[in-house]
């Protein structure tokens, strides 16, 4: 379990809705008893002790349908031998029940059974320090079937939603739009308050322009749809990213809004299941908000799921599709979401259901644009996709959702005065009897292995509605020369679960360099699943010393020195987007991934709005170890500017050594010239600072008259030529406890002298929360070298390290320790596995 202040910023987004998570509000209609068919096991359990509550701060809120009822319980059990017990409502037709804890442990389940049908087994640890309220269960009791052998494993139930409708009857009506505060927001707004009245409202972005400032909020915006503040759930879109860190956004919604720089968080209506999502940030497979969506839908019981967000990822308006937000859409197709819900464009667009490549599939997600808030309209291409069902440029309204437990009726309501619409139904994909699925995931998803090195992924299966079983697991693609296993070669998953096994791939000495894919499958009887994994060859021999691609953050730091003078385009690390003037100058491309280390990653209300201006901006590098002989830096870039730049604008590149440093890179502007941008590979040779710690320094400039500047930087590789060092791993797994450490040994022998300036160090640790870990490597004469610190505000769970650090003046040869701390209460992890590479 977690402590409260990790709890608080586990469920980002809802800790401030806590309220709302004690199952609505509503007369109390059902009972909390019933005797007539409660069996004697219903007799109040002993309290789950408090170490093992939740605060009400980890709830996922729930809202009723209009006429549904609340009763409060206390129904839990804990450890081995835990009764069987029933939560009853006299008349009613159905029941939700709200868990306060579910912790299962091992292979413990705990399966909750409506009177009049319909059941949900859980087992895994996807609701462990999560609050939530189940699907609804038909009947007027539910039975609580816990099946315990670990004395950890815990329940407790607080309460319950009921209704006496039939459960088909049970609807609830959510409304919404993007794209809102110009000159018709007002007339939107009427519809919420006059004509729909829903239940909950929904924004998709770009809520109060120009900024997104306070100001702006408490201004049309707070005229208008702040009439129904206490029933929206917004998420931000770019122009509320005009302010910094979209402060007047976070500061206008509090706690609505989610927690403050992330913007992401859930939420539960009847039987659905709404994600609120930022597409500002990172959506990167492996992000922080891609693995907390997949987390997120894994705990999710309700068999209908919408999400919505600013950017789509579909669209034939002006500003094109959003094509990093396919690692979200991926995890929402893979766990059969029904609706994904966009603005950004400001028009309305419906499209089919389909895959995240954009493949109509009748199980895929179905997007709706709903721009329309109230700001100017943008243009619509004159294409028709194959999967686009539906578009219109000159209406203004919002979107009405009539939400069921088994489905939804969407309409477009128009303001008074304009006439089109648009409406439909469907049936939701886990509504019915469902296939159990699992997912495979590998992670990293590309390995980059010098000759006679090994490198290792870590191989996850995931139950998906309900799964639960073992899966063969198997690798092919490998080339000449290189072996790789899975161990486990076969895992098994509980519903609702997930299980790992580690990937190694060895190259031999001497193998060519190239690039390759291997192919991960996954086998359990007639289901097969399959990830890629790229696999990179280094060329001659040599070892990788450091590389990034941006797509996680590895410690670069912006102005070093606290000189730089530029008022905007500062350098930031981020996705991307383009700006033409004349030409494209800003890309929206990167070379892999979706980021890139960019001067002003925004595009902002037009070319210039975001490019470097007035003076000099600096970006540098994590101190890198380089070992003794040659090295090679690589790195891909890109510079552009108008034909009003001249030779005082600049991109350049430094590497910054102990005791001197060079320019490696040099571009200038040239007068009456307009250059676009174009990536472009660049190479180095660094063997002047063998055995030295470098940093690398880049700048660009607007240092002359105002100009358009533009640049960016991305896959940064630094390799020595020399051969490759001899490796040494421990793939005992070692248990973390709570609030303790553990130490791994690794015997070096035959590696004469010292360690060298590039010494790798890579680890797996299991664990719920990376945040709470601390990793330092002990040498043999008992220097320590840190790894990583502990930090409250790094969510995320389990831990990979890929790093070097510099060894030289300690002797390789003897007994090295990686010791792995856990400085947070009531939570225990496992290291996986760990390897030094000289």
């Amino acid at each position: 379990m977690i402590p409260y202040p990790k709890r608080h910023r586990l469920v980002s987004g809802t800790a401030c809705l806590a309220m709302l998570a004690a199952v609505g509000a509503g007369p109390a209609q059902a009972q909390a008893a019933h005797p007539q068919q409660a069996p004697p096991a219903q007799a109040r359990a002993a309290q789950v002790p408090a170490a093992q509550q939740p605060p009400v701060a980890a709830a996922v809120p729930q809202l009723a349908e209009s006429g549904a009822g609340t009763g409060s319980v206390t129904v839990s059990g804990s450890s081995a031998g835990a009764a069987t017990r029933q939560v009853c409502g006299t008349g009613a037709a159905w029941l939700r029940l709200r868990f306060t804890v579910l912790d299962l442990r091992g292979k413990d389940s705990l399966t909750v059974t409506g009177s009049a049908g319909g059941s949900l087994r859980f087992t895994g640890n996807a609701w462990r320090d999560r609050a939530f309220t189940t699907r609804a269960l038909r009947g007027d009791c539910v039975t609580v079937e816990p099946r315990f052998s670990d004395p950890a494993s815990a329940y407790a139930v607080d309460g319950y939603q009921a209704g006496t409708q039939p459960l088909e009857a049970a609807e609830v009506v959510v409304a919404g739009a993007g794209d809102i505060c110009g000159s018709a927001c007002a007339d939107t707004a009427k519809l919420i308050t006059g004509t729909i009245k829903p239940a909950a409202v929904f924004t998709t972005g770009d809520n109060a322009y120009e900024s997104g400032k306070l100001s702006e909020y408490n201004g049309a915006y707070k005229q208008t749809w702040g009439a129904f503040f206490d029933k929206t759930y917004p998420t931000p879109g770019n122009h509320e990213y005009k302010t910094s860190g979209a402060s007047g956004y976070f500061d206008y919604y509090g706690a609505r809004a989610g927690a403050r720089g992330k913007g992401y968080y859930s939420w539960d209506i009847g039987d659905w299941h709404f994600i609120a999502l930022n597409s500002n940030i990172s959506m990167s497979a492996g992000s922080a908000q891609e693995q907390w969506l997949r987390q997120d839908l894994t705990a999710n019981t309700k068999p209908c799921t919408a999400a919505y967000l600013h950017h789509p990822l579909y669209n034939v308006g002006n500003h094109g599709a959003a094509t990093d937000t396919r690692p979200l859409w991926k995890a929402l197709y893979d766990h059969k979401a029904d609706l994904m819900l966009a603005g950004h464009d400001h028009n309305y667009q419906r499209w089919a259901p389909q895959d995240h490549q954009g493949n109509a599939d009748p199980n895929g997600v179905r997007e709706i644009l709903v721009g329309t808030g109230g700001r100017s309209f943008y243009s619509l291409s004159s294409s028709n996709p194959p999967n686009l069902q539906a578009k219109n440029a000159n209406t203004h309204g919002v979107l009405r959702l009539t939400l069921s437990s088994s489905g939804y009726r969407f309409d477009f309501v128009p303001i008074a005065g304009r006439t089109f619409t648009d409406s439909g139904s469907a049936t939701c994909h886990k509504a019915g009897s469902t296939t159990p699925d699992f997912g495979l995931s590998a992670q990293p998803s590309a390995l980059s292995v010098a000759p006679g090195a090994s490198a290792t992924s870590t191989v996850r299966v995931a139950s998906l509605d309900g799964f639960a079983g073992t899966a063969q697991l198997t690798v092919s693609g490998r080339p000449s020369g290189v072996t790789a296993t899975i161990s486990p070669a076969s895992v098994t998953v509980g519903s609702g679960g997930t299980a790992e096994a580690t990937l190694t791939v060895s190259v031999a000495a001497g193998t060519p360099a190239g690039s390759h894919t291997l192919t991960v499958t996954g086998t359990s009887g007639s289901l097969t699943r399959s990830a890629a994994v790229g696999l990179t060859i280094g060329g001659g021999g040599g070892t990788t010393v450091f590389s990034d691609d941006f797509e996680t953050d590895k410690g670069w730091t912006v102005n070093p020195g606290g000189s730089d003078t530029a008022t905007s385009g500062r350098w930031e690390r981020g996705d991307p987007e383009e700006t033409n003037e004349s030409g494209v100058k800003q890309l929206g491309t990167t070379v892999s991934g979706v980021n890139a280390l960019v001067t002003g990653r925004l595009a902002g209300s037009g070319p210039g709005a975001h490019d470097v201006d007035g003076g000099v901006t600096s970006v540098r590098s994590p101190a890198i170890p380089l070992p003794s002989g040659s090295a090679t830096l690589k790195l891909s870039h890109t510079f552009a500017h108008r034909d009003n730049s001249g030779p005082d604008d600049y991109f350049r590149v430094r590497v910054v050594g102990a005791s001197s440093t060079a320019t490696v890179l040099e571009r200038t502007g040239t007068a009456s010239t307009d250059l676009d941008g174009e990536w472009k590979t660049f190479t180095a040779d660094l063997s002047a600072f063998a055995g030295q710690s470098v940093r690398i320094l880049a700048e660009a400039a607007d240092a002359g008259t105002s100009s358009l500047i533009e640049a960016a930087i991305d896959d940064v590789e630094i390799t020595s030529s020399g051969a490759g060092g001899a490796t040494f791993r421990n793939d005992t797994e070692y248990p973390l406890p709570d609030r303790g450490s553990v130490e791994s040994p690794i015997a070096v022998t035959g590696q004469a002298g010292d360690a060298p300036a590039a010494l790798r160090v890579d680890a797996r640790v299991s664990h719920p929360y990376r945040g709470d870990l601390a990793v330092e490597l002990v040498a043999p004469n008992g220097r320590t070298f840190p790894i990583k610190a502990a930090h409250s505000k790094e969510d995320g769970a389990d831990l990979t390290v890929a790093t070097s650090v510099d060894g030289s003046g300690t002797a390789a040869d003897g007994q090295w320790r990686l010791r792995v701390k856990d400085t947070f209460d009531q939570d225990h992890g496992v290291l996986k596995a760990w390897s030094l590479t000289f």
